[in-house]
């Protein structure tokens, strides 16, 4: 579920954007992180409301990219889990149940809110509007232009250069929020936190 949240349904909002409306402030600052932070890390926290709006699950981690294609997701205790994305593939691993799955990254990402960070056309995927500021925030609202049901919205809330929040709903209606902190942008990120390789007894599922 947490790879679905994070990688169905939205597109890469790094490239293309000089199609939408410059003058925003939204947009602006979209434009901004995407010319000018190649890497970073952060932390963050995730919370999920399912429909009804009565069941929440809240989890934290820590967030490290690295453009083109590379970026690893670690959800702490108590719903561990890893994504690793090494450029040409994604590994998502479950610590608890010893399990691995792998796919290859086009088919992994697609038009995701992930591949914001890992490149792609906006234009061809997303139209842009820019939206009031709020809590501190310039917001950008990005629609899919293609109806696959995957995905009922997406906005970004960016501080300056910094991508600070990303609000998803899904095609279900469950709601995920992403908060950011701690953010380190343009970072030295190391090589290796970009690789993975599964313990040994790992049962791994590849996928087409």
């Amino acid at each position: 579920m947490v790879l679905r949240i994070l990688t169905r349904g939205a597109a890469a909002i790094v490239l293309g954007a000089a199609a939408a409306v410059a003058h925003a402030d939204g947009i602006s600052a979209l434009q901004q992180f995407v010319t000018e932070v190649k890497s970073g890390r952060a932390n963050f926290t995730q919370t999920v409301t399912a429909p009804d709006g009565k069941r929440k699950k809240t989890t934290t981690g820590t967030f490290e990219f690295q453009r083109p294609n590379q970026f690893r997701f670690a959800y702490g205790k108590p719903s561990e889990q890893l994504i690793v994305a090494d450029g040409k593939q994604v590994w998502i691993y479950d610590p608890d149940l010893q399990q691995a799955s792998v796919r290859a990254m086009d088919q992994a990402l697609g038009a995701t809110p992930v591949s914001l960070l890992a490149g792609g056309d906006l234009g061809k995927d997303f139209t842009l509007k820019a939206l009031p500021a709020a809590n501190g925030l310039d917001w950008v609202q990005a629609t899919p232009k293609r109806t696959d049901n995957t995905l009922q919205s997406l906005k970004l809330g960016f501080k300056g250069r910094d991508l600070s929040a990303l609000e998803i709903v899904d095609g279900f209606g469950q709601q995920s929020v992403m908060q950011f902190s701690a953010v380190e942008p343009n970072a030295k990120v190391a090589p290796e936190r970009f690789r993975f390789t599964p313990p040994p007894g790992t049962d791994i599922a590849r996928q087409p």
